[in-house]
């Protein structure tokens, strides 16, 4: 809870997703925030859901007052809920994989207006994860590494957010990572770092089997990052 015991008001975006609909579900569960705007990409079938109005993404800039948005849209609605934080100066945490070049450029530059958080993945192991692959990385320099990642057969984007951001720490350590992807079944999430050198083989691997487990950590980022000053912010930084 913030430090006058009222709740901050969420703004879910992306509600109409399997993302959205997890994170609308446990914030429910949570006294420290209350939904006061679900964004959908459709006009909504129904106007108020169990106490929480509803809105097509086109009606954003009608929401009521927010503090922080969680976003998990597609990259042609992201335009949208970065502006309207930027609008209301309230913080954004976004797990929206595949934004183009100018929509980093966009989301960089907000970041000098407001707290942002935007990750490819919200797990608390993945954030335990890329500290790992760092340090192995930078430990290893002559080491092959390669980055296997597996998913749902409806998930569009190859190789994932999540492995392009292992792929990103990997590179911050020292190593030129290589992508395998496999697209299979309902697959939560499964990622494998792997290490190769001469006779030895390191694997760092982690595998979701709830999605729970992205909109809890995206909801805590929530919690942590509304109120914050400007500027961009990581998982790892605000959870561990």
């Amino acid at each position: 809870m913030n430090s006058t015991d009222v709740p901050l008001r969420l703004l879910v975006h992306g509600a109409s997703g399997r993302m959205g609909a997890a994170v609308l579900r446990i914030a429910r569960a949570r006294s420290d925030l209350r939904v006061v705007a679900a964004v959908a990409g459709s006009p909504p079938a129904q106007r108020v859901v169990d106490g929480v109005p509803h809105f097509a993404a086109a009606e954003i800039a009608g929401a009521p007052p927010f503090d922080v948005a969680v976003d998990f849209s597609l990259p042609d609605a992201f335009d949208r809920v970065l502006q309207a934080c930027l609008a209301r100066g309230a913080a954004l945490v976004t797990g929206t994989t595949g934004l183009s070049g100018a929509q980093h450029d966009a989301l960089e530059a907000a970041a000098a207006r407001i707290p942002v958080l935007a990750e490819a993945n919200f797990s608390l192991g993945v954030a335990v994860l890329s500290e790992l692959v760092e340090r192995a990385a930078a430990a290893l320099p002559d080491w092959d590494c390669d980055i296997v990642e597996a998913h749902h057969v409806h998930k569009k984007d190859a190789p994932s957010g999540t492995a392009l951001a292992l792929g990103e720490r990997a590179g911050e350590g020292g190593a030129r990572p290589r992508y395998a992807s496999l697209r299979a079944g309902d697959i939560v999430g499964e990622h494998t770092v792997q290490f190769t050198g001469l006779g030895e083989r390191l694997e760092l691997v982690h595998r979701a089997t709830d999605r729970d487990v992205f909109a809890r950590g995206a909801l805590q980022a929530a919690a942590r990052l509304a109120g914050r000053e400007p500027g961009r912010y990581r998982l790892a930084g605000l959870l561990l």
